[in-house]
């Protein structure tokens, strides 16, 4: 099947690629004046004019905006065959912040290129999808290899949970039609040597938890031994949903089972790779990891529930700390859960356990939002086939299949939605890619490889005669 070639990528897309790296357009969450600050609306103008001068038979591009939320940029390419059958092609524009400060030469927002890697905030995650999923249709008309419809979401409220996703579904619904395929291009792949398909996504319930005490500041001097330490009681709290030893989760709505199959697929990536997860952080010396084996290791990203504590408020900076007994703390709590676990069970479990009966009877508040993860269904034999098709066409491997730390809500939503769609879930977010981290990478070998394998999956997708 007819190839895209890095050149094609450069000379098409990158440089509309590395514009929009420039923009700072991070998701709701992390910029609470988006809607005035217009770096969104400034990321979908750019793609929809990119979107616009693709030279596709039936193209219709379209931003949606619904009052209080972010854009949607929805592209409709019209079937060259005659089927009825709707492809859906996801992905999003909203970014992570920098995070701290990047490594010399670097900066989130001045893209630079190393070889064929590219350096900016929101690059890989996940700026190139939408012209991944175009310029595979693109070449597939320029050879004259049928496709069906395609529709083509890049939604800006991702990595806020997807907070105004299922709003612009709803709107959608009738447009979207019969959605038989749906391909998702936010994913990671494990290595840069074949195309990784995704079967697994934890849930995710981020948590704003404050521990209040004093209406203002004291000197230490006159209320510590008095009045109770808010981060003391914090402590206490935590310590009721994590085992502070082993890091074990408590409560046990965040639990569930792991199917065989995924301990099987863990054990045969062990066995090939070796303790990949490992290999891949950048831990200090001496550090010791959780996870007795390589395969344990892969089984605790993908399928053991978690807590990470992501952010602190109502402390002071070292430099400037007093002696002052602070009248609060806050924790931002970020639970990665199992794939099958109701994420909206799992977040009331935790409200309920963080928020009865405080010690000291301090004042709590406790904001959360959940998403649930995601398990692939069973892929139909020429899915299947296509994927190992895609990935010997692009990289002269056969596909390779992982479940993922991370969370993508969008799968979740459209399973619920089209039960029985078959979900084809992928990625550039390989080894040193570092998304949501500093010095974010887009490996382009890696974008090509996956834009040809997404050709080679609508080819096959054309010619399907029976879903049922």
């Amino acid at each position: 099947m007819p190839t895209l070639t890095l050149a094609d990528f450069e000379r098409d897309a990158l440089e509309t690629l590395t514009s929009y790296a420039t923009i700072p357009c991070l998701s709701p969450m992390f910029d609470a004046h988006w809607s005035d600050n217009g770096h969104l609306d400034r990321a979908v103008e750019l793609l929809s004019e990119w979107a616009s001068a693709r030279e596709i038979l039936s193209c219709d591009v379209s931003v949606h905006r619904l009052e209080g939320r972010t854009p949607m940029l929805c592209v409709t390419v019209g079937a060259t065959n005659d089927s009825q059958g709707t492809a859906v092609l996801y992905g999003h524009l909203d970014k992570q912040p920098p995070l701290g400060d990047w490594s010399e030469g670097l900066d989130p927002f001045v893209p630079v290129r190393r070889g064929d890697r590219v350096f900016a905030r929101g690059i890989a995650d996940d700026g190139y999808a939408l012209f991944s999923a175009l310029l595979a249709i693109e070449a597939m008309e320029r050879h004259g290899i049928a496709h069906n419809r395609c529709v083509i979401l890049i939604e800006a409220s991702e990595e806020s949970g997807s907070s105004d996703l299922d709003a612009y579904l709803d709107l959608l619904t009738e447009h979207l039609g019969q959605v038989q395929l749906m391909i998702c291009l936010d994913s990671g792949a494990l290595t840069y040597d074949r195309l990784w398909v995704t079967n697994s996504l934890r849930g995710i319930v981020n948590i704003e938890l404050e521990v209040r005490v004093l209406e203002q500041a004291q000197h230490s001097g006159s209320a510590s031994g008095v009045v109770p330490s808010s981060f003391r009681i914090l402590r206490q709290l935590l310590e009721r949903v994590e085992d502070s030893t082993t890091g074990a989760i408590l409560v046990e709505a965040l639990h569930c089972p792991i199917p065989d199959e995924h301990r099987v697929a863990a054990h045969d990536i062990a066995q090939e790779f070796g303790d990949v997860i490992a290999r891949e952080l950048p831990t200090l010396d001496g550090v010791t990891l959780m996870g007795d084996s390589a395969e344990e290791r892969i089984l605790r990203r993908t399928w053991y529930p978690t807590l990470s504590v992501v952010g602190m408020g109502g402390i002071p900076e070292p430099a400037i700390a007093g002696n002052v007994l602070r009248p609060s703390t806050t924790a931002v709590l970020s639970f990665r859960l199992p794939p099958s676990v109701d994420a909206h069970a799992a977040a009331d479990a935790l409200v309920d356990v963080l928020t009865t009966k405080v010690p000291s009877a301090a004042h709590v508040t406790c904001t959360a939002h959940a998403a649930d993860g995601w398990v692939s269904p069973p892929l139909a034999p020429w899915l299947r086939a296509a994927l190992d098709n895609a990935s010997h066409d692009a990289f002269g491997r056969d596909a390779g299949f992982m479940g993922e730390g991370g969370s993508i809500p969008f799968l979740a939503s459209l399973a619920k939605r089209f039960p029985g769609v078959q979900f084809v879930a992928t990625g550039v977010l390989g080894p040193h890619s570092n998304a949501h981290g500093i010095d974010e990478m887009l490996d382009l070998p890696t974008v090509v490889g996956v834009t040809n394998s997404v050709i080679t999956v609508l080819g096959a997708y054309a010619n399907v005669e029976d879903f049922s």
